[in-house]
């Protein structure tokens, strides 16, 4: 199964209903944490930093990151395709990850 997952900020399933929202809600809260804010582990999340290189710049190393991170925090998820949303012009950079999940999650 393949599903998109949005980089904003929503409400916490404390007990997910099935494996399925319990990644994907893991993923979100990956791409939605900076890294460096988390005590106890300080590598997990995004670099805040990237956001601020020139736009192509900033895809490129804001989509290496996203797939190191899930890779690592979430395992049972693939990134498949990081897409952006907004513009250099816009000054706004928002990332869309489409990750799979093996069946039977």
């Amino acid at each position: 199964m393949v599903i998109d997952v949005m980089a904003e900020l929503g409400e916490v399933d404390f007990a997910p209903d099935s494996e399925q929202k319990e990644v994907l809600q893991n993923v979100r809260t990956i791409l939605t944490t900076q890294k460096g804010s988390v005590p106890m582990d300080r590598e997990f999340g995004i670099d805040p930093d990237l956001v601020d290189l020139p736009s192509a710049m900033a895809q490129a190393k804001l989509t290496a990151e996203i797939v190191a991170s899930v890779n690592r925090y979430e395992p049972r998820a693939r990134v498949q395709q990081v897409i952006y949303d907004g513009s250099e012009q816009d000054g706004f950079l928002r990332a869309r990850v489409r990750v799979a999940i093996a069946d039977g999650t």
